[in-house]
């Protein structure tokens, strides 16, 4: 069992035991248990009552959070012709077609985000195994190919997150950083909360929405009230 720090510790005591917090709460607490150096990505995580293995029951998507996660994305556009001067002028950091797929089957991944639009995944699909266990191969799913590359670009730019049900039917998703102010961290936690509410899976029986915990990337959970 790995030794938690003194720092780790400390916050922990913050949080009574056995206590669920309502999120104005839970938001001013989480903001003082992130005592790390850095401006710390605060982290909402839900487990649902799913079961991932059926089709019918995963929970996957995106949102674009109203104050976004403070953080800028490195957007890769596969595009080509008048749709690459699109990319450029919404600001994709990398833009082309047949070079950067070389360049990614030579081992480059610098790259947060990447978009295509339709015409683009017969070039890319021979990429699936390399982008897919990263989470970056485009999806028509979650807007990240279609013909407005621009509206893509833009909105990953904006703070887009991806949501998904991980095998134990967990949801993980930064919703900000420690910097935020508290509205603003709850104005994207309630977004995230009423997007998953929205797309439940019809096949979900018993209770969906099981527990809801919000943390700092460095501090311990604050468990919040349902």
């Amino acid at each position: 069992m790995a030794k938690q720090s003194k720092r780790f510790r400390e916050a922990q005591g913050l949080i009574e035991d056995g206590k669920f917090y309502s999120v104005d709460e839970a938001v001013d607490l989480v903001k003082k248990t992130a005592t790390a150096k850095f401006d710390e990505t605060i982290e909402l995580h839900v487990r649902l009552g799913v079961d991932p293995k059926y089709a019918d029951q995963q929970v996957r998507g995106a949102i674009v959070l109203p104050h976004g996660i403070g953080k800028t994305k490195r957007v890769l556009a596969f595009v080509a012709g008048e749709k690459a001067q699109e990319a450029q002028a919404a600001g994709a950091d990398y833009v082309g077609t047949d070079d950067l797929v070389a360049k990614i089957q030579g081992g480059w991944f610098d790259f947060d985000v990447a978009v295509a639009t339709p015409d683009m995944m017969r070039v890319i699909g021979r990429l699936g195994k390399l982008l897919g266990p990263r989470g970056l191969m485009p999806n028509p799913k979650l807007g990240t190919v279609t013909t407005d590359i621009a509206k893509a670009i833009t909105e990953q730019k904006a703070g887009k997150v991806e949501y998904r049900t991980d095998k134990q039917g967990n949801i993980h998703c930064p919703i900000g950083k420690k910097s935020f102010e508290s509205d603003k961290l709850k104005e994207n936690y309630q977004t995230l909360i009423d997007t998953l509410i929205r797309v439940k899976p019809a096949a979900a029986k018993g209770q969906y929405i099981r527990s809801i915990t919000l943390a700092a990337a460095m501090g311990p959970g604050v468990p919040i009230q349902i």
